[in-house]
């Protein structure tokens, strides 16, 4: 639901009409893949087994209605005019309105929030956050810690249910595609072709993941746009040929005569009815790819039409072919004239791998910015693009969800069932994104909570009737979504819950600034040549494990720095604003303290690229803290963001310029070059009318250069944890049970960072929560 695919230039909003279309063209084959063959088994669902089609035609023009009521209400009103505006810095999806919710009012879980963040220009208000007559919502929500945990547990929940549509959709996509063979071979042949051949196309779609879609991409969008004018032009003939008078259907009094006639029944094939709406998602997900206006343009006058000529041309055919003994007989393919069936099937087949190739690539970015929240377990994350910016492939969730989908595909081995499946699990995603616009309407735009209401009543009554009759399937598929949600929520809430827990463990164990500082040679302490990386989540103070290291190892590194590494509620943080850089004790000590900012989009840099950037980064702030009037003489535990600066935005401008660039002062240049790339940093001091600063600053960056000559280390924590004697059975379950297997079984801190094994020195700490 959240593709990162094909080259997809970034504009601004403000561009020209050929910009606007262009992106609009190019958002067919990211956003609407999945939307775009829902088709191929709306009505075979709906009519599966809960109701028969009739010679009265009222179940068939009553369907005709629900779909065309569905598609306008839901993906057009609901999400085109309303829910895409409640965008983040142009982001959407579900993390999207919870981080703005979370800066507008105090409700984040993230434990380690600074005002400093809130300078970010990724941050920004939409609308200025109050001052007065604050709302009794807001207070409410910012009082009460339970409803905190509700809130992070519903974004949970709609992530989770993301990430079983993940499973869901290509099985179900590419096993109603494949299922065309069925007017083609005997039932007898078309059991034993049809699940095999959905496996083989599986398998190769997600053994081609590692290469990443940017060398494809450029084809999804001819081919949605193809399968689109093809179901249209099918629409239309059908319309014509069998029943001109099919658009009386599209009034809502056929609703209410479908529900009249087939009572409980027609109730519960609107599990059928939801699957239209199925990747609806997608156009808010995707928003940050693309502008508000190309994707507008593209649903209503694309894809809207489309696929409403293609329904009621299907509604069409079906009004005049009333002898239905099989399955098949009802579904997409019996509407499609028989010289054009296997073209159609062709570009069927085509059009369902685009569709979950992008549902694959949304999940990949999902899990990704759970993990940067501190709510999954930690993966192996791997660029599959230099130029493309937060294209991604984990192996790990790849492959469990190529084995899921072929599980899926095998065991269900109708549409039916994977219908009602498909179905649950994007209903909740969608009830989960209108409770999250409602805060959204009331915390960030200030609108009144009774327009919330109104807005929540309307849409969420509509959810709510189609919830209910996909969790009615329960045991014909329904549960298959509850499962996986359940499991991955256990897994992300136990995550998270100890990654608190160790975050207050780590606050309540830190080491006093003035510990580091009287740590000397008469302590036997031995300053040795290099730079130490300490990683920690404190964003003051000196970590634990910090003073197990010198405890065990009496020295430590010429240059010091401790490195925190978090995550802010923005999308991206621009790299000219992601160190805070400041110092830990006196100049003389050469001790500082970076932390370094990521948005819930962003994906972390090579570690070479990183460790020139933080290093360039400690330079100009030796720089900016000198220029703007002298060194601080120690961190300030109370107020220790006043001594944290954003470093970086003047020396990042220039080390974008061509190195072989002439440029002035070229003799007051120190120039730094890492072992691992030919770039070279450059450290530029001015002139001074301080001598004595200039000399300082001079040998502070001499001093960084030399030693950065001898190597980085990267000190990290290996931790093993426990529950406290006396806790909980269930607390002793989620830590020492839950916890410690997903820890041992996941990637280590070091793979998450990056980290070259050849620099990493690891620390044990034992944490007892």
């Amino acid at each position: 639901m959240d593709p990162e695919i094909g080259s997809i230039p970034i504009f601004q909003k403000k561009d020209s009409w050929k910009t606007m279309l262009f992106l609009a063209y190019q958002s067919l084959g990211v956003v609407y893949g999945d939307l775009s063959i829902s088709p191929l088994y709306v009505f075979k669902s709906t009519f599966a087994e809960d109701i028969t089609h009739s010679e009265t035609n009222e179940e068939i023009f009553g369907a005709l209605s629900f779909v065309f009521w569905t598609l306008t209400l839901v993906p057009l009103f609901k999400y085109v005019f309303i829910v895409l505006r409640a965008d983040d810095n142009g982001e959407g999806g579900t993390f999207a309105l919870y981080s703005l919710i979370c800066r507008h009012a105090n409700v984040s879980l993230l434990p380690n929030r600074q005002v400093a963040d809130e300078d970010l220009s990724t941050y920004k208000y939409e609308h200025p956050p109050e001052t007065t007559n604050r709302s009794r919502i807001k207070i409410w929500l910012e009082k009460h810690k339970s409803l905190h945990v509700a809130l992070l547990i519903v974004v949970m929940l709609g992530t989770c249910m993301v990430i079983g549509d993940g499973v869901l959709t290509p099985a179900i996509s590419v096993f109603s595609a494949v299922s065309g063979l069925e007017l083609s071979m005997s039932k007898h042949h078309h059991e034993y072709a049809v699940v095999p051949i959905t496996c083989f196309i599986l398998v190769c779609l997600f053994a081609l993941q590692h290469y990443g879609t940017h060398r494809v991409g450029i084809l999804f969008a001819p081919v949605v746009l193809t399968w689109l004018l093809c179901i249209s032009g099918l629409g239309i003939y059908n319309i014509i040929r069998w029943n001109q008078h099919v658009y009386q259907a599209l009034s809502p009094y056929y609703m209410f005569k479908f529900l009249k006639k087939t009572k409980k029944g027609g109730w519960m094939s609107l599990g059928g009815i939801l699957l239209c709406i199925t990747g609806s998602e997608a156009m808010f997900a995707d928003l940050g790819h693309f502008t508000y206006t190309a994707i507008q343009v593209a649903f209503t006058f694309v894809v809207y039409p489309s696929l409403i000529l293609a329904y009621m041309g299907q509604a069409a055919y079906l009004s005049k072919h009333h002898r239905i003994y099989t399955s098949y007989q009802i579904g997409f393919y019996a509407s499609v004239p028989e010289c054009l069936r296997w073209p159609v099937l062709g570009i069927a087949i085509l059009a369902s791998v685009v569709g979950s190739q992008a549902i694959i690539s949304g999940t990949f970015s999902i899990i990704n910015q759970s993990q940067s929240l501190g709510c999954f377990p930690r993966v192996k994350v791997v660029h599959t693009s230099e130029k493309i910016h937060g294209q991604i492939y984990i192996p790990e969730v790849n492959w469990m969800l190529m084995i899921l989908c072929i599980a899926v595909a095998v065991g269900f081995r109708d549409i039916k069932h994977m219908g009602n499946a498909s179905g649950l699990a994007v209903i909740t995603v969608m009830l989960v994104t209108t409770c999250l616009t409602s805060l959204v309407m009331i915390l960030c735009w200030h609108k009144s909570p009774f327009l919330a209401l109104v807005f929540l009543l309307f849409f969420g009554s509509i959810e709510v009737l189609y919830f209910s009759a996909s969790l009615i399937k329960f045991l014909e598929g329904a549960w298959l979504p509850i499962l996986l949600a359940l499991f991955l929520m256990i897994i992300m809430f136990v995550w998270h819950y100890a990654t608190i827990k160790k975050y207050e463990f780590d606050l309540h164990n830190k080491v006093s600034l003035d510990w580091l500082l009287a740590l000397g040679e008469k302590l036997g302490i031995v300053r040795v040549p290099g730079i130490a990386l300490v990683y920690t989540d404190l964003i003051a103070g000196v970590p634990a494990n910090f003073s197990h290291f010198v405890t065990n190892l009496p020295a430590f590194h010429r240059i010091l720095v401790f490195v925190c590494v978090k995550s802010v509620p923005v999308p991206f943080v621009p790299p000219a604003e992601r160190y805070l850089v400041g110092r830990v004790g006196p100049p003389n000590h050469r001790s500082y303290r970076c932390i370094v900012r990521y948005g819930y989009r962003d994906v972390q840099e090579d570690i070479n690229a990183f460790e020139s950037e933080l290093i360039a980064s400690l330079s100009d702030f030796v720089w900016l803290e000198a220029s703007l009037g002298g060194h601080q003489s120690s961190e300030s535990v109370d107020g220790y963001e006043y001594g944290l600066t954003v470093a970086g935005s003047n020396l990042l401008t220039r080390r974008h310029l061509d190195y072989n660039t002439e440029l002035p002062s070229e003799e007051n240049a120190i120039e730094l070059a890492p072992e691992t790339t030919v770039k070279k940093v450059r450290f530029f001091l001015e002139e001074n009318n301080n001598s004595a600063l200039s000399e300082a600053v001079r040998e502070e960056l001499e001093d960084l250069l030399a030693e950065r000559e001898f190597g980085c280390t990267f000190i990290l924590g290996h931790s093993h944890v426990q529950a406290k004697p006396g806790s909980s059975i269930m607390k002793k379950l989620a830590i020492d049970v839950a916890y410690n297997f997903l820890r041992r079984n996941c990637r280590g801190p070091d793979v998450a960072l990056r980290v070259p094994p050849a620099s990493l020195l690891e620390v044990g700490m034992v944490y007892v929560l």
